[in-house]
Parts: structure tokens; C-alpha cells; sequence
């Protein structure tokens, strides 16, 4: 029981750290980036002047998406990094 209380504590300290943990996706080296913190709320995204044609709306669109999708990429490992290390490696489901 005292090892549960205590990993318990430890998840919500990793949980806390992995919120104001920020990474960052980008696309076509950095035309369009987006920031996202570790429990994958997005903080911002940046999206450069020369990205943006009015007759070319789809590259954006797809731009934004290869960002968001990087940024989603690098939140779960950095999750998985930081939950790994309370969880021992153990896979519990909701967590990772």
C-alpha cells in the first residue's frame, strides 16, 4: 500500500512536470511551428510570412498539419520518457 500511495505521488508530480514542459514541432524548417506542452495542450503556433499565399491555402493547411502532428510526436516521448521512469517501464493504460 505504501509503495502505490508513493508511486501515486510520483505520477502526479511527473503529470505536473509534463505540463509545463514545452516542445516544439515546426514544418518546412520552420515556416509554420507549434508549441505544445507535455500533456499536449497547444500554446502557439507561428506561421511565417512567406507560407501564406491566398491562392495556395492547401500547402499551408498541410504545413499546419505536419507541425502539430511533430509537436504530438515529441509530447508523447517526452511523456513516455518522464512516465516511464515512475511506472518502471510498466504500461498503464490512460497514462501513455
Amino acid at each position: 500500500m505504501q509503495q502505490m500511495k508513493k508511486m501515486q505521488a510520483e505520477m502526479v508530480k511527473a503529470q505536473e512536470e509534463l505540463a509545463n514542459t514545452t516542445v516544439q514541432g515546426s514544418a518546412a524548417n520552420g515556416i509554420v511551428t507549434v508549441e505544445m506542452t507535455g500533456d499536449q495542450r497547444m500554446k502557439s503556433i507561428s506561421i511565417s510570412k512567406e507560407a501564406v499565399d491566398p491562392d495556395d491555402i492547401e500547402t499551408l493547411e498541410d504545413l499546419v498539419t505536419v507541425a502539430v502532428n511533430d509537436a504530438l510526436t515529441k509530447s508523447n516521448e517526452a511523456a513516455q520518457k518522464r512516465m516511464g521512469g515512475v511506472t518502471g517501464g510498466m504500461r498503464i493504460p490512460g497514462l501513455m
